[in-house]
């Protein structure tokens, strides 16, 4: 069973920081050179398509919901 329920948003959200941490990781550590400009697509991007992901997981998540006559309590 699960603790709680899985949300790819952050999921997305998580992996594109930990891309970005890892090219400053790099650009410190002199295993290559990375531009200041590079770090704001791939964050900002990263974001968008995050909460792109986010909405259409809230939306799926809606539409498959049981409504009250799907229910199993009686009536």
């Amino acid at each position: 069973m699960l603790r709680h329920e899985f949300q790819p948003g952050r999921l997305v959200a998580g992996a594109f920081l930990t891309f970005a941490a890892v090219l400053y990781a790099g650009d410190a550590g002199g295993a290559w050179e990375t531009p200041w400009f590079v770090m704001i697509p791939v964050v900002t991007g990263g974001l968008c398509l995050a909460g792109a992901v986010a909405l259409l997981t809230g939306r799926i998540r809606r539409r498959r919901a049981p409504g009250p006559r799907d229910s199993d309590t009686p009536a």
